[in-house]
């Protein structure tokens, strides 16, 4: 694979190659970079460079901000390519159509979700928080044999575009809902075999909902951002929490599953309930 810098070496100066950030996520065909300060000027012919060497990306954007609001979302600003930011993104035997800018999805978490697909037993009744577009239980139905997968959304466009994913995928035994997770859950009066909380921040605070629908045996998958030395206090919250709820759990494994940034990563607690 030709590397960016390598592309770049005629057009930017000494100067400006040092500040190119050489990394960058391809979400479908669209690839989107950070552009850091002093480069701006060049921004064009970085992202042209990106299109011209990667016959798979039609659009390139810059990140306008970090993940910020309700949803985690992220501004976007195209800076090469075809004009639009929608797209289809495929991973795990399945298409995911989305708009980057408008939901917050995440690349990185590819092997993280066949992973936890791996884990699904046959017949299992999963609920997914949190579901955004429907990645997790997509991917879930597309490569176990789970019964029932549910997915909640508060996002309103996410969840328009997890209906159309359902679609997409031929999906048949994915429910999706659209609404807090607070005032869901608890109205579905299902207990799960297996729950998912991939919430970008703060999973941990509905950690009592997702507690209201477990039995014996059942499996939480939540997952924090956090820096590897907070693990055991995070440990000691979480068996707080159950405590609270009178829940018997066992951690039966602590997943590090992508970093965040420096010294801080996204981290999945697998717990049972006992």
């Amino acid at each position: 694979m030709v590397k960016l810098k390598d592309t770049l070496t005629k057009k930017l100066n000494k100067k400006e190659l040092s500040l190119l950030k050489t990394s960058y996520d391809v979400v479908g065909d669209i690839a989107i970079i950070e552009i850091p300060e002093g480069l701006e000027k060049k921004e064009k012919i970085i992202g042209e460079s990106i299109i011209n060497h990667h016959k798979n990306i039609k659009v390139v954007c810059k990140k306008s901000g970090i993940h910020s609001g309700r949803f985690r979302i992220q501004k976007l600003k195209i800076i090469a390519g075809e004009k639009r930011k929608e797209t289809i993104y495929r991973e795990n035997n399945v298409q995911i159509k989305l708009n980057p800018e408008e939901v917050y999805f995440s690349v990185r978490l590819s092997t993280e979700r066949k992973r936890i697909a791996n884990l699904v037993k046959k017949n299992e009744n999963v609920l997914v928080m949190f579901s955004g577009v429907a990645p997790y239980p997509i991917v879930i139905a597309k490569n176990s044999n789970a019964s029932h997968i549910c997915g909640v959304e508060l996002n309103k466009k996410a969840h328009k575009y997890a209906i159309e994913n359902i679609k997409l995928n031929k999906i048949k035994n994915v429910e999706l809902f659209q609404g807090d997770v607070r005032k869901i859950v608890p109205k579905l009066y299902k207990v799960f075999d297996r729950i998912i909380m991939p919430l970008p921040k703060g999973s941990e605070n509905y950690l009592d909902v997702a507690l209201k629908t477990v039995r014996k045996g059942t499996m939480i998958h939540l997952y924090i951002f956090l820096q590897e030395k907070d693990i055991p206090q995070i440990r000691e919250k979480i068996k707080e929490i159950c405590k609270i709820n009178t829940k018997t759990i066992k951690i039966i494994d602590i997943v590090k599953c992508g970093q965040y940034s420096p010294f801080t990563f996204r981290v999945c607690f697998d717990i049972r309930i006992m």
